[in-house]
């Protein structure tokens, strides 16, 4: 018979025991409850499996239509609705890039704004004010080059470089294909660019921190935490939209109010020699603010309601004034609103929350901006005195309205099914949308799985973006990319600059945006420039898609890269079509002059114009024949590849 401490021990072993397993046991991913009926739409599974591939990847082969097939389609949409999948390679490739995980403070405190070095470096020392009107402009960019060098600060456009280069890796290599996709809807529909200079730093952590991770997540959950970046706030100007004038003490009287101001300067009166620059900091400054329309009228018109929403110009008037206050808060040591960060320092959270101040990461609501007064927005009163609540409040009832449950699903139908999606689908989404509380995945169930995204209006009716184009192929290809700017400069130049789209629309969802003649010749520039290795760090080995087995022609060639490239296509048509290019020895230089007369010159990198600048004839020749032959390729390959990355049925998707 066993002593009591012995069972006690029996016992605490099995349960210890019990504990070290289950720690081992994998998380049991979510049983899939939907089925899609692509059989009813005259569809076998492998061809449904490319058209989930075609849609909700940036590019398939053969292999990932196998693979597809092998775990289920259902189960595969849901492990991609997920986004868990690993992706250690990848997490390999981004290492390199460090800064583009830096807080926007950390981004303020290493990439100073344009001109904000050169007042930096004058109030140093380092530059004489007098002369920097007078200095030539290398001597200038050469001493401001050596104060950001000895400070350690970096210029912005190496961030940008290093947050083009994610997105390009990103969205080749990652497993969680369908994240990536929705990341790029998502930032799209809540358009920021680069081209405003203010909100241009917080860009890199506006698409890791609010976009990212709410892809597939509550819409209000997304709506409110773009309201409150930094990147939405400076690029819309809601950051200083005021109920009432702002008088501006580089962040003193943000914070105090007049009496403790005044007294202030009376402690200050009797030695005013001593103290005379802490007086010129207390002296206001000329008023500034006022209320600003443009967020609100977004938020309503593009974010949500859609310009058809219902809404009137009473509403965004009315909408704007909730949404005074709404500021981003003191960040960097030299960074936007610097002179008040030491202020905040000082009086503490718990100050602030006391005065009514709402900080949360790097969003302020200032109550001495907010508009205190009684507001009604589409019929609903708001009453005097709301503060920060009330702002909430309408976002959230925006994120809910029926407006805004049609005009998301229309947005997400009109991105992954066709230009023109059915009412019904539509309708059908939109309710999912509102009674799931706007959950974004369940939406995304709701389209896959009705007939409509099966039918013969949806397959391969969407156009390929230019990036859409160029990560299609380097995935068809299986590329190895080690320059990934170089991707982002062809895009560029194929009409497509990502991140510098200055409307706050987005790039258009539409085919019809992205095919001209201009955009076709280079878009098979690019189809030609990639498959003869013609793109600095992008390598391909074309043979080994063909498990190293050599055509015997051209014509050979086509059929058998055409069904790589595009597999589970009728491709009868399109094989016809291209085999007259196959055997024009200058076709390269051809479509590269002719792509060069049609593109217009402000869609051209200025980086990828320094090295498109020699004829095609001088700065390839027998030297991209040689590259290719090295690769495992050779030009007649090559061409016959490029050919068919370059055509109309490739850009379908």
């Amino acid at each position: 018979m066993k002593t009591p401490a012995k069972v006690i021990y029996s016992f605490v072993f099995v349960l210890f025991i019990a504990i070290l397993c289950s720690s081992f046991q994998k998380e049991k991913p979510a049983a899939v409850k939907f089925a899609f009926p692509y059989k009813q739409a005259g569809l076998d599974e492998r061809q449904a499996a490319a058209h989930l591939l075609s849609r909700f990847t940036y590019g398939a082969k053969d292999d990932d239509i196998d693979e597809v097939v092998k775990t289920g389609l259902e189960k595969w949409f849901q492990q991609q609705l997920d986004g868990k999948l690993r992706d250690d390679s990848l997490d390999h490739l981004l290492s390199q890039y460090e800064d583009i995980n830096l807080s926007n403070t950390e981004v303020e405190n290493k990439y100073p704004r344009p001109g904000q070095a050169v007042r930096m470096a004058v109030k140093d020392g380092f530059i004489d004010k007098d002369s920097v009107n007078k200095t030539d402009g290398k001597e200038y960019r050469q001493k401001v080059k050596a104060f950001m060098d000895s400070k350690g600060y970096k210029p912005q456009q190496e961030l940008y470089r290093q947050f083009f280069n994610q997105k390009i890796l990103r969205a080749t290599y990652t497993s969680n294909q369908l994240h990536e996709l929705l990341t790029d809807f998502w930032f799209n529909h809540f358009n920021v660019s680069l081209t405003k200079n203010q909100s241009a730093s917080f860009i890199p952590a506006y698409e890791r921190d609010v976009i990212r991770p709410n892809v597939t997540g509550k819409f209000e959950a997304l709506l409110l935490a773009t309201a409150k970046s930094p990147a939405m706030l400076m690029y819309l100007d809601n950051f200083s939209s005021s109920g009432q004038p702002v008088a501006s003490n580089d962040g003193m009287q943000m914070q105090m109010g007049e009496a403790q101001v005044m007294k202030r300067r009376q402690a200050l009166r009797p030695n005013p020699k001593a103290n005379s620059a802490a007086l010129k900091k207390l002296q206001p400054k000329k008023k500034q603010g006022g209320l600003n329309e443009n967020y609100a009228r977004e938020v309503m018109e593009l974010h949500t309601l859609g310009v058809d929403g219902g809404y009137t110009q009473n509403d965004v008037t009315q909408a704007a004034r909730v949404l005074t206050g709404w500021t981003i808060a003191p960040m960097g040591d030299n960074g936007y609103g610097s002179a008040a960060k030491n202020l905040m320092d000082r009086l503490g959270e718990s100050a602030l929350e006391k005065r009514g101040f709402v900080h949360d990461g790097d969003f302020l609501f200032m109550p001495t901006r907010h508009d205190n007064g009684e507001k009604v927005v589409l019929g609903k009163r708001f009453p005097a005195n709301g503060g920060y609540e009330e702002g909430v409040e309408l976002l959230s009832m925006l994120a809910h309205h029926p407006a805004t449950a049609k005009f998301i699903a229309r947005k997400l139908a009109t991105r992954f099914v066709n230009d023109n999606p059915s009412p019904v689908l539509v309708d059908r989404m939109a309710k999912t949308f509102s009674k799931t509380d706007g959950d974004i995945k369940q939406v995304m169930i709701s389209m896959v799985t009705s007939p409509e995204f099966w039918s013969k209006n949806a397959l391969r009716e969407k156009t390929k973006s230019p990036f859409e184009l160029a990560i299609s192929a380097v995935r068809s290809l299986d590329a190895k990319i080690t320059q990934p700017y170089q991707l982002y400069s062809w895009i560029n130049k194929m009409g497509q600059r990502m991140y510098y789209y200055q409307a706050p629309t987005g790039f258009p969802d539409k085919g019809q945006y992205w095919i001209n003649t201009g955009s076709l010749l280079n878009r098979m520039n690019f189809g030609l420039a990639l498959a003869t290795q013609r793109i600095p760090g992008v390598k391909i080995n074309l043979a080994s898609l063909n498990n190293n087995h050599e055509p015997e022609s051209a014509d050979a060639a086509l059929l058998t890269y055409s069904k790589i490239i595009m597999p589970e296509r009728n491709l009868e048509e399109t094989v016809k079509r291209l085999k007259p290019m196959l055997n024009d020895p200058d076709l390269v230089n051809k479509v590269e002059t002719a792509a060069a007369k049609a593109t217009p010159p402000q869609t051209m990198d200025m980086e990828m114009m320094a090295v498109e600048d020699k004829p095609a004839k001088k700065r390839y020749g027998k030297k991209a024949n040689a590259i290719t032959l090295a690769a495992g390729n050779n030009a007649m390959l090559a061409q016959v590849v490029g050919v068919i990355i370059g055509s109309p049925e490739f850009q379908r998707k």
